[in-house]
């Protein structure tokens, strides 16, 4: 009985890695850097949002790609 009790246990165990396994995984999505950037600038102070804005959009200009940051 006890032996029973372990492998269903055991099984599980796994089932639930396994499954908890699937619900982590995430799609590729097509990279968009100024909108990831931009997602970062959120402030009050309009002022400061613009020059954060400013940064991502010298930082994801079509020259940049491909250099590292």
């Amino acid at each position: 009985m006890e032996k029973k009790t372990m492998i269903a246990a055991v099984a599980l165990v796994v089932l639930l890695i396994m499954s908890s396994n699937e619900l982590t995984r995430v799609e590729a999505q097509g990279i968009d850097c100024f909108d990831s950037c931009s997602t970062g600038c959120v402030n009050s102070n309009t002022r400061l949002m613009q020059r954060c804005e400013g940064k991502c959009r010298i930082r994801c200009s079509p020259d940049r790609i491909g250099l590292s940051i």
